[in-house]
């Protein structure tokens, strides 16, 4: 049986942390899809950051779950930030180039460095990529 276990964060700022564990795949996508809805319809939200720590297996319909968060998001200028992904999970994005790998990190403290450093380019007055 695939179990998907999904941990919500609160949100700092405009930036939300999902926490996604178990197995995304075509038993379990849907509950990612269902958690996610609501906080990519937020217009205040910029980041989402899926921290893929303790997940041990994607299937291509997680990808598509996760292609599909890319997608909403960037429709109003956000960006969905992947970390701490599992060697097996970093292979799979390797090989389906799903995600861009400046938007996968090392670590979740990686990832808010960037964050950091994009939000100060903002504010600077350069917020080209």
């Amino acid at each position: 049986m695939s179990t998907l276990t999904l941990r919500i964060d609160p949100a700092r700022n405009d930036v939300q942390t999902v926490v996604i564990g178990g197995r995304l795949d075509t038993h379990t996508h849907v509950e990612l899809d269902q958690a996610l809805a609501p906080l990519l319809e937020a217009d205040t939200l910029r980041s989402l950051v899926l921290d893929l720590h303790d997940l041990r297996y994607i299937s291509s319909a997680g990808v598509r779950s996760i292609f599909r968060a890319r997608k909403a998001l960037s429709a109003h200028g956000g960006r969905v930030l992947v970390v701490n992904p599992q060697p097996q999970i970093q292979k799979v994005f390797d090989l389906v180039k799903a995600v861009p790998l400046n938007e996968i990190f090392a670590s979740t403290a990686e990832a808010d460095a960037y964050l950091d450093a994009m939000q100060r380019k903002v504010l600077e007055g350069d917020d080209g990529d």
